[in-house]
């Protein structure tokens, strides 16, 4: 490869475990970056850093990385505690990774967790990571693809109440999220992708009997987008379409609402010990497609509970980082 490739990795909510999962997650990313395959260009507050360094024993002048403070920001950081100063900075770190990736000065942006609450409370009213980035690149039609292993799920709809999901699900949505997903695909290596597409209603409508959206919405779209040579099936039942998918009848699926997709990838993703209930690892990643700035995610949240405690599982945004190296190695092999 010409050049590595350069990830804005914000810290998130420095009072979650975001200094702690970047740490742990550069070290982790250490041999691709000595390959010169990756970068770390790590935006926040270098405080939390070097404190979240110190409780690891870590030295944070051997973390393979660029730390960008994003400050000053007035207050103190608490760790674990949700604060107005916790959300400027994640905000301040999200707006400073795209203004670099839109001067070419970096190649995507690898997110740790906020909390939506703190970033509300520094008043920066934003449902998340995307509508945040929509907002900043002036682009609305962002796509959400969350994936675990061979679970790759793209939404129509994501954040909005269930009986808004219908209104929509139009035509133009659609065709924007089938060629996005089908672009990514082919970014990962697929060169014929095989995309599932699950339906609305329970049984698909089961002919109009359970709602006519399928027949009626989705699955002329399906029709338009196999008529032009792509293997795109559907509307396939939401019971069994994530069956199929694991099953590798799938390269991926599009889901209609947040929770029809959210669920089966989570409940894969979402490693429990069976004696203590309680969550060994989590992995599995977010991606934001459609958006002129390429964006993956960890998916989980800022897990205030445990921060600072030094036994945050950075798996998930290892998961990202190279997930974003895999879709910025497609593009370029694509031209793209």
């Amino acid at each position: 490869m010409s050049k590595a490739i350069r990830l804005a990795v914000t810290m998130g909510d420095p009072a979650g475990i975001g200094p702690e999962i970047v740490a742990k997650a550069a070290l982790k990313l250490a041999p691709e970056i000595a390959k010169q395959r990756m970068e770390l260009l790590v935006l926040g507050s270098s405080v939390a850093l070097n404190k979240a360094c110190a409780q690891l024993g870590v030295d944070v002048g051997a973390l393979p990385l660029k730390m960008i403070d994003v400050g000053p920001v007035a207050g103190e950081i608490v760790t674990g505690q949700i604060a107005p100063v916790g959300g400027e900075w994640a905000y301040r770190a999200v707006k400073k990774a795209a203004e670099m990736v839109q001067a070419g000065e970096a190649d995507a942006i690898v997110t740790a967790p906020l909390s939506k609450e703190a970033l509300h409370l520094a008043g920066h009213h934003y449902e998340g990571h995307t509508e945040l980035l929509a907002h900043l690149t002036g682009q609305r039609d962002a796509v959400m693809m969350l994936a675990h292993g061979p679970m790759r799920v793209t939404h129509v709809t994501t954040h909005c109440a269930i009986a808004d999901v219908p209104s929509r699900m139009t035509p133009t949505r659609l065709r924007r999220v089938f060629s996005v997903t089908l672009e990514a695909l082919e970014c990962l290596g697929f060169d014929k992708p095989r995309l599932g597409v699950a339906g609305l209603n329970p049984h698909s409508g089961e002919g109009g009997i359970l709602g006519k959206e399928d027949e009626q919405i989705i699955a002329p779209i399906i029709k338009e987008f196999v008529d032009q040579g792509y293997d795109v099936i559907g509307p396939v039942p939401g019971d069994t379409v994530f069956i199929k998918l694991r099953a590798g009848q799938f390269d991926a699926v599009v889901a209609m609402f947040h929770d029809q997709g959210h669920i089966p990838v989570k409940l894969l993703g979402f490693d429990v010990d069976p004696v203590s209930g309680k969550w060994q690892a989590i992995s599995g990643v977010n991606v934001t497609l459609g958006l002129p700035i390429l964006r993956t995610s960890v998916d989980h949240g800022t897990a205030f509970d445990i921060a600072g405690k030094g036994i945050a599982n950075p798996d998930s945004l290892v998961d990202a980082a190279e997930y974003a190296l895999k879709l910025l190695e497609g593009r370029r092999r694509k031209g793209l």
